[in-house]
């Protein structure tokens, strides 16, 4: 028996509706003559969520004592045994009960895969353990329950269940979220437009970056070389000259005219270290790559243009951003620069941007057809 599937509907807070898309699956699972049942899910009281628990099959929760109080969870050892093709585990980010067989609910779920039963679940974005710092300080609440990242990326899909922070004030001033003693508090503190903009953010960004890993992954596995501008990808080649600073803005604002635009700045190092870089020179560009947003890659290359052009290919880049040369006109009868050559070498489907700068301006850049367009090359 093989392992089952695990699919989980991802929001940016409570109410967005995952639950709601996960039973609304279920029934067009059992419609088409699936065998899926409820292992356990939370309605909290929402009419139209509860009412779509009508005409599913549910396993019985089983009661636990614990500390003068009566908790229900799910029965894993019957959902076990009933073995459906399909189980709707709500909420994977849940601490179980003390006594139970699992300390947390995905692990529950955990299980059920190693069982070959396929699992639909739902999960928050602030429940990812790696985002708990960010969601703290953005809503000035700490997560207590999580789940580890891999548990989630590892799912067969992940759905995005988004909704607009005024959309959703508006589903909760109706009382469709949360009932009316509880309603003032929640859009006077977690449910500000602020703090729910700043989660849905988080959850499109993570979605779109798990959406890009499998796309990576596909055109690895289909040998796929040619770049798919599905997204602008901005290599910036950083010498550790003073020009790179003005790269990394050009890269910057090149990356904010695209939708999702992402800067990567890369300096090639020779394996041998005669090509030494100024350490603090490079220290200042990393951080203002990160100050852009953008991340700092340092990659070991005898051949400077193929090692950047290899980067800028294996990372699905767009565009490619290099300062014009700083190497003195005689030195252009050992051949071309770096510049240049990437310009040339660069395919159809790479755009080359050669930028001028100050160091140019004093008389170091490249001959007379300094600003020329090379190839695919943009000055």
């Amino acid at each position: 028996m093989g392992r089952g599937k695990l699919r989980i509907y991802l929001g940016a807070a409570p109410g967005v509706g995952k639950t709601y898309a996960m039973l609304s699956e279920a029934h067009r699972r059992a419609e088409r003559g699936t065998d899926v049942v409820v292992g356990l899910v939370e309605h909290h009281r929402r009419p139209r969520t509860e009412a779509l628990l009508r005409g599913l099959e549910a396993v019985p929760r089983r009661t636990r004592a614990y500390r003068g109080g009566s908790f229900a969870e799910m029965d894993l050892d019957a959902v076990l045994e009933r073995a459906p093709a399909v189980v709707l585990v709500d909420e994977l980010a849940h601490t179980n009960v003390p006594g139970s067989r699992h300390g947390k609910r995905w692990q529950d779920v955990e299980e059920l895969l190693a069982a070959g039963i396929d699992v639909v679940s739902t999960v928050n974005i602030q429940h990812l353990a790696s985002l708990g710092d960010v969601v703290e300080s953005i809503t000035g609440v700490r997560q207590r329950e999580t789940v580890p990242d891999e548990v989630v990326r590892r799912a067969d899909q992940i759905e995005l269940v988004d909704m607009a922070p005024q959309a959703l004030r508006r589903r909760m001033a109706h009382g469709n979220i949360y009932q009316p003693e509880k309603l003032d508090a929640a859009l006077a503190h977690y449910f500000r437009p602020g703090n729910l903009t700043a989660l849905r953010e988080l959850a499109l960004l993570w979605t779109a970056d798990r959406v890009d890993e499998h796309l990576r992954r596909y055109r690895g596995e289909h040998q796929i070389r040619a770049t798919w501008p599905a997204r602008e990808r901005i290599v910036v080649g950083l010498t550790g000259g003073p020009e790179g600073s003005t790269l990394i803005r050009r890269a910057a604002r090149l990356a904010e005219k695209g939708a999702g635009g992402e800067v990567l700045a890369v300096h090639i190092a020779a394996s041998e270290g005669l090509r030494a870089a100024s350490p603090r020179e490079l220290a200042r560009q990393r951080a203002l790559v990160e100050e852009v947003g953008g991340t700092f890659h340092h990659v070991i290359g005898d051949d400077v243009p193929s090692a950047l052009l290899e980067f800028a290919r294996g990372a699905d880049a767009t565009q490619v951003v290099l300062g014009a040369s700083r190497r003195r006109s005689w030195q252009y009868l050992l051949g071309p620069g770096v510049s240049a050559t990437v310009a040339r070498d660069s395919g159809p489907d790479l755009d080359v941007h050669i930028v001028t700068h100050d160091a140019v301006a004093r008389g170091r850049g490249l001959p007379a057809a300094r600003g020329a367009r090379l190839g695919r090359a943009r000055v």
